[in-house]
């Protein structure tokens, strides 16, 4: 617990709850949640928020990107379906049958080797369908695909219960991603129902994302993937959803030490940073180590106060400073938020991502794991 006083990640479940209730009112009846936890929910500790979404929400249906992810899952007591999005070796189709677990599956070859390798039961499956990402699944044309899905649900070793595809661009508003994602959804829909003409029994058919569900809805999709507005981020930093989604995270690191430097005073390595008048420093115990993106070197902020204070020199492994010279007084113990509220100012992930180039994803899954995540709620 004393780990804590140097930084955490706070995990707001209210959060949670808001952002998976305001999705589901672009669902309808016919398709459920599916809730994207991989990469231990986006770094945002899939310990705090599965259970939550499960016990508490309702939600039955998990997706993760490996069996590691899947099998702790179990093991901390998920009742649900969990699918894997990514590939497991085939030598591991018998854990995949011990702890239930759902498989996707890339190719015929893939579902035959999983019948070669699994000693008991049968694999579940999920088959991907290549509509358009050009990143895993059936290539052919729908006849072709249907074929082969025929093919793969008379393999002894498998149990073939449905198929899925991934948007590309579902969350770019312009009219040539609409006609694309409107395409990848006719391509998913034909493959599925030339299977079922050729006796094929799919119980799912999805290909809804976050970004799908709401601007592309479709009944036949009965899952819809809710991933990154989950976490309260944007699946596009630049485009607007119809409601303001909620961050789930928010980093706060400690301030050690408070100094006051003269003109011409060099800031941390390399000397990047020389003071041009007399300021105030405050160094943070926050550092690329954890997650802090060195790129945020002499352009970040963080909030003091609830002023926005700028980051002075690089940051470096564990600790970085800041100008606090008009924060009002800080002191060694108080706090700086690196991406969260404080007072009526914001920093978000997405903020972050444009000064480094990347996108908010990579910002909340970058912070490591030596940042505690510390679940936070103001509801029961």
């Amino acid at each position: 617990m004393q780990f804590l006083k140097r930084c955490r990640a706070e995990i707001s479940l209210d959060s949670v709850r808001f952002n998976t209730e305001q999705y589901k009112k672009f669902l309808g009846p016919s398709t459920e949640l599916l809730c994207v936890v991989k990469a231990d929910c986006y770094g945002h500790s899939d310990r705090i928020i599965v259970p939550f979404l499960e016990n508490e929400l309702g939600v039955k249906w998990f997706a993760v990107a490996n069996i590691t992810e899947a099998v702790r899952l179990r093991e901390e007591g998920i009742k649900g379906n969990i699918l894997i999005l990514g590939m497991t070796a085939c030598e591991y189709a018998d854990e995949l049958v011990r702890y239930d677990i759902i498989q996707a599956c890339t190719e015929l070859s893939y579902a035959q080797a999983l019948c070669r390798c699994v000693t008991s039961g049968r694999v579940r499956l999920h088959c991907a369908v290549d509509t358009g990402m050009t990143r895993i699944g059936l290539t052919g044309t729908a006849e072709e695909n249907a074929e082969q899905l025929l093919e793969i649900s008379r393999l002894g070793g498998v149990s073939l219960e449905g198929i899925f595809t991934h948007y590309a661009c579902a969350d770019t508003p312009d009219e040539d991603s609409c006609a694309y994602t409107a395409a990848q959804t006719e391509r998913i829909k034909q493959t599925a129902k030339l299977a079922r003409e050729k006796g094929v029994v799919l119980s799912q058919v999805h290909f809804l994302n976050s970004a799908g569900g709401i601007h592309h809805y479709d009944p036949e999709s009965t899952l819809a993937r809710l991933g990154i507005v989950l976490y309260g981020l944007y699946p596009d930093a630049d485009v607007g959803l119809p409601f303001v989604p909620q961050p789930v995270m928010t980093f706060v690191g400690m301030i050690s030490q408070v100094k006051t430097i003269s003109p011409g005073t060099a800031v941390s390595y390399g000397r990047t940073f020389v003071a041009d008048r007399r300021m105030k420093l405050a160094t943070v115990c926050v550092g690329y180590a954890d997650g802090y993106p060195r790129a945020l070197s002499n352009k970040g902020e963080v909030l003091v106060n609830g002023h926005r204070c700028r980051i002075t020199g690089r940051v470096c492994m564990d600790q970085f400073m800041c100008d606090v010279t008009d924060a009002g007084e800080v002191k060694p113990g108080d706090e700086a938020v690196l991406i969260g509220r404080q007072g009526s100012e914001q920093i978000t992930a997405d903020d972050i991502a444009k000064l480094t180039g990347t996108i908010g994803y990579e910002i909340v899954c970058g912070i490591t794991q030596r940042v505690p995540r510390v679940c936070v709620r103001q509801t029961l």
